[in-house]
């Protein structure tokens, strides 16, 4: 199929209007929200998979990784969740309107140069964030199961495109930040360490950071997925959290989807507000953006 360039919603598109030129000191939330979908993608995915393990197949391991070019001024956020079709990128990002995206732009209706953006995530509109960030934003992404892969591309201006692609991941989404001259910040090791351990401490499944210095053995940032697969990711020298004192901080860590995400969390080895029950259909989002 042809790219095709479509129109963001009117909702979605003021709302991006908002994000780009909002005046704010604390926009490294951004990185809260693409890393909380893309846990979100891997919980409906191994959700799915109880009744579809070929989904799965043997990549049974999943993950979020970080990458970075300081040189290029990108970043990039991966996962091997649920993924997406064409379908599911142009609904989820552009053109179907969301009842949170309408009920986030009424929320900071008259105050929109000073908006918190920080409870952005609570409408379900967290993926746009990356606009706080980046000139330009790629989506590739690949459906558990299906054979086609696909690009979707905007600098957030009133509209996008929607592409096959061959570069799309064997499953699940790699999203691509081309980032402001003013966010190199967010190309730097030690701040995306600091931004992961204060926000996304308590996501379950592996945050891991890719850099030159350590090659192929990308590093592990978040305690809670140590505690979930049961082996410690800190050396016996780094400070360590006894999983009493981990569980209670999680419980209150900004971001948490028990705290301040309208769903249940069911982050059983990390929080301690979990109802310790596997997840259903209402728990789970349709495609681990939001």
């Amino acid at each position: 199929m042809t790219e095709q360039t479509l129109s963001f919603e009117a909702e979605v598109a003021r709302l991006l209007d908002i994000v780009a030129n909002a005046l704010y000191s604390n926009r490294e939330i951004f990185l809260r929200e693409l890393i909380s979908n893309a846990s979100d993608a891997c919980d409906r995915l191994r959700y799915e998979a109880l009744t579809q393990p070929e989904l799965v197949g043997r990549d049974s391991d999943f993950h979020v990784t970080l990458a970075f070019d300081a040189k290029a001024r990108s970043l990039t956020i991966s996962d091997n969740g649920i993924g997406m079709g064409r379908e599911d990128l142009v609904g989820n990002l552009g053109t179907i309107a969301r009842s949170g995206t309408a009920a986030y732009v009424d929320a900071i209706k008259g105050k929109e140069e000073s908006a918190d953006l920080t409870q952005i995530g609570q409408f379900g509109v967290g993926f746009y964030s990356a606009f706080m960030v980046a000139e330009s934003v790629e989506v590739f992404s690949r459906r558990a199961g299906d054979s086609v892969g696909w690009r979707w591309s905007s600098d957030g201006k009133g509209s996008f495109t929607v592409a096959e692609s061959e570069e799309a991941p064997a499953r699940g989404t790699r999203i691509v930040l081309h980032l402001k001259k003013d966010a190199k910040e967010f190309v730097e090791a030690d701040r995306l360490r600091n931004i992961v351990r204060t926000y996304s401490d308590h996501i379950a499944i592996p945050i891991r950071l890719e850099t030159e210095a350590n090659g192929e053995a990308a590093e592990t940032l978040n305690q809670a997925s140590a505690l979930w697969t049961g082996r410690s990711r800190r050396s016996p020298t780094s400070s360590t959290r006894s999983s009493t004192t981990t569980s209670a901080t999680a419980s209150t860590s900004p971001g948490c989807a028990c705290t301040s995400r309208p769903k249940v969390c069911w982050n059983t080895a990390a929080c301690s507000t979990s109802p310790r029950a596997s997840p259903s259909t209402s728990t789970i989002p349709s495609a681990g953006i939001a």
